[in-house]
Protein backbone atom coordinates (compact mmCIF):
# COMPACT_ATOMS: atom_id res chain seq x y z
CA UNK A 1 0.00 0.00 0.00
CA UNK A 2 1.42 3.48 -1.07
CA UNK A 3 -1.09 6.25 -0.17
CA UNK A 4 -1.92 10.01 1.20
CA UNK A 5 -4.17 11.39 3.43
CA UNK A 6 -3.97 14.65 4.96
CA UNK A 7 -6.57 14.02 7.93
CA UNK A 8 -6.02 11.12 10.90
CA UNK A 9 -6.84 7.79 9.71
CA UNK A 10 -9.91 6.63 11.34
CA UNK A 11 -10.26 2.83 12.86
CA UNK A 12 -12.01 1.42 9.74
CA UNK A 13 -9.48 3.09 7.56
CA UNK A 14 -6.06 1.61 10.42
CA UNK A 15 -7.63 -1.97 10.02
CA UNK A 16 -7.89 -1.84 6.32
CA UNK A 17 -4.43 -0.64 6.00
CA UNK A 18 -3.11 -3.43 8.61
CA UNK A 19 -3.93 -5.96 6.33
CA UNK A 20 -0.90 -5.16 3.81
CA UNK A 21 2.27 -6.25 4.67
CA UNK A 22 4.01 -2.67 3.82
CA UNK A 23 2.82 0.23 4.17
CA UNK A 24 4.44 3.65 2.81
CA UNK A 25 3.21 6.94 4.34
CA UNK A 26 3.66 9.59 1.72
CA UNK A 27 3.97 13.09 2.22
CA UNK A 28 1.08 15.07 3.67
CA UNK A 29 0.34 12.27 5.35
CA UNK A 30 -1.50 13.17 8.96
CA UNK A 31 -0.28 16.87 8.52
CA UNK A 32 -3.77 18.58 8.42
CA UNK A 33 -4.64 17.24 11.81
CA UNK A 34 -1.06 16.82 13.80
CA UNK A 35 0.21 19.49 11.90
CA UNK A 36 3.15 18.00 10.00
CA UNK A 37 4.10 15.44 8.18
CA UNK A 38 6.28 13.98 9.98
CA UNK A 39 3.91 13.71 13.46
CA UNK A 40 1.07 12.38 10.91
CA UNK A 41 3.29 9.69 9.81
CA UNK A 42 4.42 8.65 13.31
CA UNK A 43 0.56 8.24 14.32
CA UNK A 44 -0.31 6.50 11.80
CA UNK A 45 2.87 4.08 11.96
CA UNK A 46 1.65 3.74 15.75
CA UNK A 47 -2.04 3.30 15.16
CA UNK A 48 -1.22 0.52 12.16
CA UNK A 49 1.13 -1.36 13.93
CA UNK A 50 -1.06 -1.44 16.95
CA UNK A 51 -3.48 -3.74 15.20
CA UNK A 52 -0.61 -5.51 13.22
CA UNK A 53 2.76 -5.35 14.74
CA UNK A 54 4.01 -7.03 11.76
CA UNK A 55 3.52 -4.10 9.67
CA UNK A 56 6.23 -2.46 7.89
CA UNK A 57 5.53 1.07 7.95
CA UNK A 58 8.06 2.98 5.23
CA UNK A 59 8.33 6.89 6.03
CA UNK A 60 8.62 9.19 2.89
CA UNK A 61 11.12 11.32 1.49
CA UNK A 62 11.94 12.62 -1.55
CA UNK A 63 15.33 13.13 -2.41
CA UNK A 64 15.07 15.72 -4.99
CA UNK A 65 11.88 17.87 -4.46
CA UNK A 66 11.40 20.16 -2.05
CA UNK A 67 7.55 19.92 -0.36
CA UNK A 68 5.73 21.95 2.01
CA UNK A 69 4.43 20.37 5.29
CA UNK A 70 7.40 19.34 6.82
CA UNK A 71 8.71 20.53 10.37
CA UNK A 72 12.10 19.66 9.28
CA UNK A 73 12.01 22.92 6.15
CA UNK A 74 11.81 25.36 9.24
CA UNK A 75 16.01 24.16 9.29
CA UNK A 76 16.92 24.92 5.85
CA UNK A 77 17.55 28.49 7.13
CA UNK A 78 21.10 26.91 8.14
CA UNK A 79 21.56 25.68 4.74
CA UNK A 80 23.61 27.67 2.20
CA UNK A 81 22.24 26.29 -0.85
CA UNK A 82 19.28 24.40 -0.19
CA UNK A 83 17.95 24.46 -4.03
CA UNK A 84 19.44 24.06 -7.78
CA UNK A 85 19.14 27.19 -9.48
CA UNK A 86 19.13 27.89 -13.75
CA UNK A 87 21.07 30.70 -15.48
CA UNK A 88 18.61 33.59 -14.32
CA UNK A 89 18.70 32.66 -10.36
CA UNK A 90 15.47 30.70 -10.68
CA UNK A 91 14.97 28.30 -7.98
CA UNK A 92 11.20 26.40 -9.24
CA UNK A 93 12.51 23.94 -11.82
CA UNK A 94 10.23 21.62 -11.35
CA UNK A 95 7.14 21.78 -12.86
CA UNK A 96 7.31 25.58 -12.82
CA UNK A 97 6.71 25.92 -9.47
CA UNK A 98 8.50 23.61 -6.87
CA UNK A 99 12.20 23.55 -5.44
CA UNK A 100 14.80 20.93 -6.56
CA UNK A 101 17.76 19.95 -4.06
CA UNK A 102 21.02 21.27 -4.93
CA UNK A 103 22.41 17.93 -3.56
CA UNK A 104 25.60 19.08 -4.23
CA UNK A 105 25.73 21.02 -0.78
CA UNK A 106 27.32 19.08 1.87
CA UNK A 107 25.04 21.13 4.62
CA UNK A 108 21.74 20.58 2.41
CA UNK A 109 23.54 16.65 2.22
CA UNK A 110 23.36 16.70 5.92
CA UNK A 111 20.46 18.05 6.56
CA UNK A 112 18.64 15.44 4.32
CA UNK A 113 20.52 12.58 5.75
CA UNK A 114 19.96 13.40 9.24
CA UNK A 115 16.31 13.36 8.94
CA UNK A 116 16.28 9.97 7.67
CA UNK A 117 18.32 8.79 10.37
CA UNK A 118 16.35 10.68 12.94
CA UNK A 119 12.75 9.22 11.64
CA UNK A 120 14.27 5.44 11.25
CA UNK A 121 14.75 5.51 14.87
CA UNK A 122 11.68 5.95 15.79
CA UNK A 123 10.45 1.89 16.66
CA UNK A 124 6.58 2.83 14.18
CA UNK A 125 8.61 3.17 11.42
CA UNK A 126 10.26 0.60 9.89
CA UNK A 127 12.12 2.06 7.37
CA UNK A 128 12.37 5.02 4.27
CA UNK A 129 10.95 4.98 1.46
CA UNK A 130 13.06 7.26 -1.05
CA UNK A 131 11.44 8.87 -4.17
CA UNK A 132 12.59 10.71 -6.70
CA UNK A 133 15.75 8.84 -7.69
CA UNK A 134 15.03 8.87 -11.13
CA UNK A 135 15.04 12.82 -11.18
CA UNK A 136 18.89 12.39 -9.86
CA UNK A 137 19.83 9.76 -12.19
CA UNK A 138 18.25 10.86 -15.70
CA UNK A 139 20.85 12.76 -17.70
CA UNK A 140 18.10 14.72 -19.40
CA UNK A 141 16.58 15.85 -16.40
CA UNK A 142 16.92 19.51 -15.30
CA UNK A 143 19.82 19.56 -17.88
CA UNK A 144 18.81 22.38 -19.69
CA UNK A 145 18.63 24.90 -16.53
CA UNK A 146 21.18 23.60 -14.89
CA UNK A 147 23.56 22.52 -17.92
CA UNK A 148 25.22 19.32 -18.21
CA UNK A 149 28.17 19.22 -15.55
CA UNK A 150 26.21 20.41 -12.76
CA UNK A 151 23.58 17.56 -13.56
CA UNK A 152 26.96 14.96 -13.83
CA UNK A 153 28.00 16.36 -10.02
CA UNK A 154 24.02 16.04 -8.78
CA UNK A 155 24.08 12.62 -10.20
CA UNK A 156 27.52 11.95 -7.90
CA UNK A 157 26.36 13.37 -5.13
CA UNK A 158 22.92 11.66 -5.09
CA UNK A 159 24.99 8.49 -5.11
CA UNK A 160 27.19 9.09 -1.97
CA UNK A 161 24.35 10.38 -0.39
CA UNK A 162 22.63 7.09 -0.52
CA UNK A 163 25.83 4.74 0.40
CA UNK A 164 25.79 7.02 3.51
CA UNK A 165 21.94 6.53 3.90
CA UNK A 166 22.43 2.72 3.53
CA UNK A 167 25.56 3.24 6.18
CA UNK A 168 23.52 5.30 8.55
CA UNK A 169 20.16 3.81 8.65
CA UNK A 170 21.47 0.53 9.30
CA UNK A 171 20.44 -3.71 8.91
CA UNK A 172 17.52 -3.10 11.16
CA UNK A 173 15.22 -0.59 9.06
CA UNK A 174 14.72 -1.12 5.23
CA UNK A 175 15.33 0.91 2.40
CA UNK A 176 12.92 0.70 -0.25
CA UNK A 177 13.69 3.06 -3.60
CA UNK A 178 11.65 4.40 -6.34
CA UNK A 179 14.36 2.89 -8.25
CA UNK A 180 14.18 0.71 -11.32
CA UNK A 181 13.19 1.82 -14.51
CA UNK A 182 13.84 0.69 -18.45
CA UNK A 183 14.72 4.80 -18.98
CA UNK A 184 17.59 4.14 -17.16
CA UNK A 185 20.60 2.65 -18.04
CA UNK A 186 20.88 -1.04 -16.86
CA UNK A 187 17.34 -0.07 -15.44
CA UNK A 188 18.89 1.77 -12.72
CA UNK A 189 20.02 -1.85 -10.68
CA UNK A 190 23.39 -0.53 -11.07
CA UNK A 191 22.43 1.31 -7.43
CA UNK A 192 19.88 -1.46 -6.17
CA UNK A 193 22.88 -2.33 -3.92
CA UNK A 194 22.20 0.86 -1.75
CA UNK A 195 18.67 -0.41 -1.10
CA UNK A 196 16.68 -3.06 0.44
CA UNK A 197 14.44 -2.90 -2.65
CA UNK A 198 12.90 -1.32 -5.25
CA UNK A 199 9.06 0.75 -6.13
CA UNK A 200 8.17 -0.02 -9.16
CA UNK A 201 6.13 2.58 -11.03
CA UNK A 202 5.91 4.33 -14.62
CA UNK A 203 6.32 1.12 -16.07
CA UNK A 204 4.77 1.61 -19.43
CA UNK A 205 6.35 4.64 -21.30
CA UNK A 206 8.30 5.43 -24.62
CA UNK A 207 11.72 6.60 -23.64
CA UNK A 208 15.02 6.91 -24.29
CA UNK A 209 14.62 5.68 -28.17
CA UNK A 210 12.71 2.65 -26.36
CA UNK A 211 9.40 2.00 -27.76
CA UNK A 212 6.40 0.96 -25.42
CA UNK A 213 7.01 -3.07 -25.96
CA UNK A 214 10.80 -2.45 -25.79
CA UNK A 215 10.36 -0.21 -22.24
CA UNK A 216 7.80 -2.66 -20.35
CA UNK A 217 10.03 -6.06 -21.76
CA UNK A 218 13.30 -4.31 -20.37
CA UNK A 219 11.39 -3.33 -17.11
CA UNK A 220 10.32 -6.77 -16.58
CA UNK A 221 13.37 -8.24 -17.05
CA UNK A 222 15.52 -5.75 -14.58
CA UNK A 223 12.62 -6.77 -11.82
CA UNK A 224 13.00 -10.21 -12.67
CA UNK A 225 16.83 -9.46 -12.12
CA UNK A 226 16.21 -7.85 -8.88
CA UNK A 227 13.18 -10.55 -7.51
CA UNK A 228 15.62 -12.94 -7.99
CA UNK A 229 18.87 -11.69 -6.16
CA UNK A 230 16.24 -11.61 -2.93
CA UNK A 231 15.78 -7.49 -3.69
CA UNK A 232 11.99 -6.29 -1.84
CA UNK A 233 9.73 -5.22 -5.30
CA UNK A 234 6.36 -3.58 -4.62
CA UNK A 235 5.15 -3.48 -8.09
CA UNK A 236 2.54 -1.11 -8.69
CA UNK A 237 0.47 -0.73 -11.87
CA UNK A 238 -2.47 2.17 -12.17
CA UNK A 239 -6.25 0.93 -12.64
CA UNK A 240 -6.90 4.39 -14.90
CA UNK A 241 -6.54 4.78 -18.48
CA UNK A 242 -2.52 5.93 -18.45
CA UNK A 243 -1.61 9.67 -18.54
CA UNK A 244 -0.21 10.78 -21.65
CA UNK A 245 2.14 13.41 -20.13
CA UNK A 246 5.29 13.47 -17.97
CA UNK A 247 6.73 10.14 -16.86
CA UNK A 248 3.40 8.71 -17.19
CA UNK A 249 2.72 7.90 -13.79
CA UNK A 250 -1.14 6.75 -14.08
CA UNK A 251 -2.92 7.46 -11.15
CA UNK A 252 -5.85 8.18 -13.59
CA UNK A 253 -9.45 7.37 -11.48
CA UNK A 254 -10.92 3.99 -11.53
CA UNK A 255 -14.47 2.33 -11.93
CA UNK A 256 -13.61 -1.53 -10.72
CA UNK A 257 -16.57 -3.72 -12.08
CA UNK A 258 -16.62 -6.84 -14.21
CA UNK A 259 -16.16 -6.67 -17.63
CA UNK A 260 -14.89 -2.66 -17.34
CA UNK A 261 -11.60 -1.54 -18.04
CA UNK A 262 -10.51 -1.05 -14.98
CA UNK A 263 -10.90 -5.42 -14.39
CA UNK A 264 -8.93 -5.96 -17.39
CA UNK A 265 -6.69 -3.74 -16.67
CA UNK A 266 -6.13 -5.58 -13.11
CA UNK A 267 -5.43 -8.92 -14.50
CA UNK A 268 -3.06 -7.25 -16.75
CA UNK A 269 -0.99 -5.71 -14.23
CA UNK A 270 -1.66 -8.73 -12.03
CA UNK A 271 -0.54 -11.09 -14.65
CA UNK A 272 3.18 -8.78 -15.13
CA UNK A 273 3.28 -9.02 -11.31
CA UNK A 274 3.48 -12.80 -11.27
CA UNK A 275 5.59 -12.87 -14.76
CA UNK A 276 8.12 -11.61 -11.89
CA UNK A 277 7.30 -11.89 -8.51
CA UNK A 278 9.49 -14.07 -5.85
CA UNK A 279 9.72 -14.59 -2.75
CA UNK A 280 9.34 -10.63 -1.18
CA UNK A 281 7.56 -8.80 -4.26
CA UNK A 282 4.33 -7.19 -2.99
CA UNK A 283 1.62 -5.65 -5.45
CA UNK A 284 -0.26 -2.80 -5.56
CA UNK A 285 -2.97 -2.04 -8.14
CA UNK A 286 -4.03 1.87 -7.63
CA UNK A 287 -6.27 4.96 -9.11
CA UNK A 288 -4.11 7.22 -6.92
CA UNK A 289 -2.16 7.53 -4.08
CA UNK A 290 -4.55 10.26 -3.17
CA UNK A 291 -7.50 9.32 -0.61
CA UNK A 292 -8.20 12.59 0.41
CA UNK A 293 -11.85 13.67 -0.18
CA UNK A 294 -13.38 10.19 -1.77
CA UNK A 295 -10.54 10.71 -4.62
CA UNK A 296 -9.75 6.80 -4.85
CA UNK A 297 -12.53 4.88 -6.11
CA UNK A 298 -10.58 1.08 -4.50
CA UNK A 299 -9.34 3.16 -1.33
CA UNK A 300 -11.01 0.85 1.47
CA UNK A 301 -11.99 -2.11 -1.28
CA UNK A 302 -10.36 -5.83 -0.79
CA UNK A 303 -9.78 -7.70 -4.55
CA UNK A 304 -10.75 -11.29 -4.59
CA UNK A 305 -7.66 -11.66 -6.07
CA UNK A 306 -5.91 -11.73 -3.00
CA UNK A 307 -7.94 -14.32 -1.19
CA UNK A 308 -7.12 -16.70 -3.94
CA UNK A 309 -4.37 -19.04 -2.70
CA UNK A 310 -1.98 -18.70 -5.30
CA UNK A 311 1.00 -20.95 -4.07
CA UNK A 312 4.53 -21.40 -4.60
CA UNK A 313 5.77 -20.53 -8.14
CA UNK A 314 6.53 -24.17 -10.31
CA UNK A 315 9.57 -22.01 -11.72
CA UNK A 316 10.79 -19.31 -13.49
CA UNK A 317 8.71 -17.88 -16.13
CA UNK A 318 8.73 -18.71 -19.80
CA UNK A 319 9.53 -16.53 -22.49
CA UNK A 320 8.51 -16.58 -26.66
CA UNK A 321 9.09 -13.65 -28.26
CA UNK A 322 6.77 -11.21 -26.50
CA UNK A 323 4.48 -14.03 -24.64
CA UNK A 324 5.47 -15.08 -20.89
CA UNK A 325 4.03 -18.12 -19.17
CA UNK A 326 4.39 -19.26 -15.38
CA UNK A 327 3.08 -21.99 -13.39
CA UNK A 328 1.89 -21.46 -10.00
CA UNK A 329 0.59 -23.89 -7.65
CA UNK A 330 -2.59 -22.71 -8.17
CA UNK A 331 -2.64 -21.04 -10.66
CA UNK A 332 -1.76 -20.30 -14.48
CA UNK A 333 -0.34 -16.96 -16.11
CA UNK A 334 -0.44 -16.37 -19.71
CA UNK A 335 0.54 -12.74 -20.76
CA UNK A 336 1.25 -11.12 -24.46
CA UNK A 337 2.83 -7.54 -24.06
CA UNK A 338 2.68 -6.75 -27.38
CA UNK A 339 -0.80 -7.76 -27.31
CA UNK A 340 -1.43 -6.43 -24.09
CA UNK A 341 -3.31 -8.92 -23.28
CA UNK A 342 -3.27 -11.17 -20.42
CA UNK A 343 -5.02 -14.34 -18.60
CA UNK A 344 -4.78 -15.57 -14.53
CA UNK A 345 -6.34 -18.93 -14.58
CA UNK A 346 -7.08 -20.10 -10.84
CA UNK A 347 -7.31 -23.78 -10.32
CA UNK A 348 -9.02 -22.74 -7.06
Amino acid sequence: MHLRKAEAFNQEELHYLSKFPIITLEKTTGQGTYGSTELGSREAAKGIKAINPNAKVLYYRNIMVHYGGYAINDNLINVKQPFLRNNSGETKLIRNRVQAYDLRDSSLQDWWLDHCFDMASYPEIDGIFIDGNIKALEPAFLKREIGEDNKADVKEAYAQMMMDLDEGVGPDKLLIANLIRARLPNSGLDYIQNFDGSYIEGFEAEANGLTKLEYVAKGIAAIQKAAREGNIICFSMGLGKALDVGLKIDDTRAKLEEGSYAQERLTYALAIFLICAEKYSYFLPHDGYSVNRNDSSVWLKDFPEFERPLGPPMGPAKLDGYVYTREFEHASVWLDIEKDEARVEWNR
